[in-house]
């Protein structure tokens, strides 16, 4: 899916790989963790399927730079991509496996966790509002106020999701706290 990422960021506009380094890390990476040396990986297997194209261009005073470009054959395969159906993705949530065997600890150990897990984990609200300033930068500079949309239902999504993981840990507090008075009045 990281080819497909980067296809999309350059359905935008040619880009150097720094660039779309830079892109990556102000977008996608809230959603898709990727290193530098994966990107660069991927923009060699784009260029050698024939998705993408590189302009070499010389720069005075300045290293030379690659400028790629999507070509129509990677338009046709980030299409492609977009409409085919979506199979569920693997979920691998180390939160959610560690909750799972908790009944190994003691009751105020787990009420401990609970009321310190969105702290650790709900650190995208506080960087939404930051999403949502480089996301309006985006827009503006390249001048694509309908896909900027889309950008916003991401970061919608990644503010609904934490609201979500918070009102779980309130619940599973409010359990654990239930059991505990249980507990004291036997």
């Amino acid at each position: 899916m990281l080819k497909h990422g980067i296809l999309g960021l350059l359905s935008y506009g040619d880009m150097t790989g720094y660039q779309i380094m830079t892109v990556f890390r102000d977008s996608l990476s809230h959603f898709w963790v990727a290193q530098t040396s994966q990107i660069y990986r991927e923009l060699q297997g784009l260029e050698k399927n024939g998705w993408i194209a590189a302009v070499h261009v010389e720069q005075a005073g300045k290293p030379d730079k690659n400028v790629l470009s999507i070509t129509a054959a990677g338009r046709e395969e980030l299409l492609r991509w977009l409409r085919e159906d979506t199979n569920r993705s693997l979920v691998r949530n180390a939160m959610l496996m560690k909750t799972f065997f908790r009944g190994e600890c003691d009751l105020d150990e787990n009420i401990a966790y609970f009321k310190s897990l969105p702290e650790r984990e709900c650190l995208f609200t506080k960087e939404s509002g930051e999403a949502e300033a480089v996301s309006d930068q985006y827009r503006d500079m390249l001048n694509l106020p309908e896909k900027a949309l889309f950008w916003k239902f991401t970061i919608r999504f990644g503010v609904m999701y934490e609201e979500m993981v918070r009102a779980w840990c309130e619940e599973c507090i409010r359990e654990l706290e239930g059991l505990k008075h249980e507990d004291s009045a036997d």
